[in-house]
């Protein structure tokens, strides 16, 4: 399935220079969506995890299928104040701002065998974010999936210590 075709580009949104690639028209076909999460399933089948996180929000719609179709748990890695209890925060740049996100304390075990899926690689930051929480409350992370890589922005550099996998390439 040629999943570029599916994917709507604009430009100059969120703001002048950013050409933004919008999943919602992929996600709205549903065979295109069950493509992708079948990809997604066989390559994470092979990781044996036992935990997918997802980052807010657009990691949320591939990694809940995922983890379903994987019979895994799913853990959320959220924007602050979102979650409730003890968290741990970790801030990070991205390609146009700065962010923090956040996971509760007792969302993993040391052990876990951890999947962290999203829908776009650009700097890494998002990514390395959430595996430096994950890493320090004791997940061991098998991998990083995204459904589109900005090679230009090289964050498959930034992720160089860990298995990376992307469907879509673009090059900005």
């Amino acid at each position: 399935m040629d999943l570029k075709s599916k994917i709507a580009v604009y430009q100059d949104f969120p703001k002048a220079g950013i050409s933004f690639k919008d999943i919602n028209s992929l996600i709205a076909d549903g065979d295109a969506f069950r493509y992708v999460t079948d990809k997604f399933y066989d390559i994470a089948k092979a990781l044996d995890v036992n935990i997918v996180c997802i980052p807010e929000a657009r990691g949320y719609i591939f990694g809940s299928a995922l983890a379903y179709k994987l019979d895994v748990g799913l853990v959320p890695i959220r924007k602050p104040g979102k979650l409730p209890g003890e968290v741990m925060a970790k801030s990070y740049t991205l390609e146009y701002g700065s962010n923090t996100v956040e996971i509760q304390k007792d969302a993993i075990r040391t052990g876990d065998r951890v999947l962290i899926i999203d829908d776009l690689l650009a700097t890494g930051g998002t990514m390395k974010a959430a595996i430096d929480l994950v890493e320090l409350l004791g997940g061991e992370v098998c991998g990083a999936l995204f459904l589109i890589e900005l090679t230009d922005l090289k964050g498959r550099e930034t992720l160089k210590d860990y298995y990376v996998e992307s469907l879509v390439k673009y090059n900005i």
